[in-house]
């Protein structure tokens, strides 16, 4: 057991203008079940990435172990190779007894080991990788977002493994992986950074409640503010009066008064401004103690959708289908049916490699129709490949899927908004992103403010932005954009917690028809009106 101490930690990246820590300090302990929590954008991978000693910072890293990182950066010809060819390049001492009595504790074969890695699926990468991170001793593991893109039953798999684990730092947004695995929070406030014991679910609790007596102190002191600032108003107002009556004397109007009595005038209008004085040093007293109250409060602001209400029951409809890949003999769906009616939000459900995506995509050719009818492709008709190109940004694919058997049909004039799960396709500049879809530039960046995204990335380029905030970028393109049906592919990976908070209630609120991919389990039982198992 021993402590990372981190003592006024300052850093920020070339070219720019704010500083991703700033005289940061605080302390964790190796022996700890880390969770790290934060906004997109707030530095956690930073963070890793100083820990390994990747970037130069001012202030002082006093650790005493030895940092190991997932995932694990794989170039080509690492990726064409078996596992087993790389284990003692990528992690030094090794062994592979080591290696294979870990992916038993993950409940796959070692077999994997064996076999060329590009060939794997993305649970078995990662189980390979993370079976890789936790063969050797005395190492402290930072895992950042370890179940991106995996299925629920992957999900759970690791879920399991980490929870017999310890000596991490786990960099996630899944809550119920969070709860399951750590017994600390480390969380990047909007203004300073806690180390806290407990889950995420207890952390939660404990800044609800913090948030709510923030509130309340902030409130009080603004009464106090606002009444002190009144009462020295008034005295102000009574001392100016007081303090003009101590000149001149009228016989008639001041038949009471002497001349003798300009001396209690001016003491008298001594006393009030004294008065007003010590009202004023109150007040700044006042405000200084509600200063920072507020600082750390997070303000999710409630999002906007305008869903357009198509004029049928059922928008979408599919039977028998068996769907495959231009250029792939085997078929990915097979004696499929499913419809989507209108206002539910129908979740895509099961293993990687079922065809979840591939039914998304299917249905994205139905997102050009002809204006004098319903849309139909049956077995053997292949759409054009011009499917709409929605406004969130879809990535042109250079296969399509293609409609083997059975029939897949929608209503006239369904308009679609899409959300790609890959976000490698971004580039340039949001401006030029806005130009590219239809979006007004204006409206567009309010809502990534509304998501948390920093002024100050508008200006980048969008290859420099984190993977949350790429996500960010498709989200709100979809969120602009008014549709019958919007098509989400795996919308919440890499984004952060109250972003999804906020997300879950605008859907809610909103009610749009909607099919979805997302393995977040909190997310679909909040959200799913049906779950269909593929």
């Amino acid at each position: 057991m021993s402590q990372i101490q981190v003592t006024d930690l300052t850093f920020g990246y070339e070219g720019s203008s704010d500083f991703v820590f700033e005289n940061v300090s605080f302390s964790v302990d190796t022996a700890w079940k880390l969770g790290f929590i934060g906004r997109n954008g707030k530095g956690k991978t930073t963070f890793l990435r100083l820990l390994l000693g990747e970037h130069v910072f001012q202030g002082r890293i006093s650790p005493l172990a030895v940092f190991d990182y997932f995932p694990y950066l794989l170039t080509e010809r690492q990726m064409r190779q078996c596992a087993l060819e790389w284990l003692e390049e990528l992690k030094p001492g090794s062994e592979q007894w080591q290696v294979i009595c870990e992916l038993a504790a993950l409940n796959v074969s070692a077999d994997l080991l064996y076999r060329p890695f590009h060939t794997l699926s993305q649970g078995e990468r990662t189980k390979v990788l993370l079976a890789l991170l936790f063969s050797g001793e005395n190492h402290f593991c930072l895992i950042d977002e370890p179940t991106n893109h995996l299925d629920q039953e992957s999900r759970e798999v690791v879920k399991q493994y980490l929870k017999k684990k310890r000596g991490f730092i786990l960099v996630s947004h899944d809550r119920d992986l969070l709860d399951a695995c750590i017994d600390h929070v480390l969380v990047l406030n909007r203004k300073t950074i806690e180390v806290q014991s407990g889950n995420f679910s207890s952390w939660w609790e404990n800044k609800q409640r913090q948030d709510h007596f923030a509130r309340m102190e902030n409130e009080k002191h603004l009464r106090e503010i606002s009444a002190m600032k009144k009462a020295a108003d008034q005295t102000s107002r009574w001392a100016r009066k007081s303090e003009s009556s101590k000149i001149g004397l009228d016989p008639i109007k001041d038949h009471d008064r002497c001349t003798g009595s300009r001396a209690y005038i001016g003491e008298k209008t001594r006393k009030l401004q004294s008065r007003v004085k010590q009202y004023e040093k109150r007040m700044e007293r006042e405000i200084a103690a509600r200063e920072g109250l507020l600082k750390d409060i997070e303000n999710p602001v409630q999002l906007k959708l305008s869903p357009l209400s198509y004029h049928k029951e059922q928008l979408v409809f599919g039977k028998e289908l068996e769907i495959g890949w231009e250029g792939s003999p085997e078929a990915v769906l097979k004696d499929f049916s499913f419809e989507v009616r209108r206002g539910e939000r129908v979740f895509l459900h099961g293993k990687n490699g079922c065809g979840k995506s591939t039914l998304i995509k299917a249905l994205l050719m139905l997102g050009q129709l002809s204006e004098d009818g319903a849309r139909t492709i049956r077995s053997g008709q292949q759409h054009a490949g011009e499917a709409q190109r929605i406004r969130s940004g879809q990535q042109r694919a250079d296969v399509a899927p293609e409609i083997r058997f059975g029939q897949l049909q929608s209503g006239s004039g369904l308009i679609v908004s899409y959300v790609n799960q890959d976000t490698s396709f971004l580039r340039g500049k949001i401006r030029e992103f806005c130009q590219s879809q239809g979006l007004d530039e204006s409206l567009f960046c309010t809502l990534l403010r509304q998501l948390d995204m920093e002024r100050e990335q508008f200006t980048k380029n969008m290859e420099e932005f984190s993977d949350g905030q790429k996500k960010k970028v498709l989200l709100a393109a979809s969120l602009m954009t008014p549709a019958h049906l919007y098509l989400w592919d795996e919308p919440l990976n890499y984004i952060d917690v109250f972003s999804r908070m906020q997300i879950e209630e605008l859907l809610l609120s909103c009610q749009p028809t909607m099919v979805i991919i997302e393995h977040d389990v909190r997310f679909r039982e909040k959200i799913a009106t049906r779950v269909i198992e593929l």
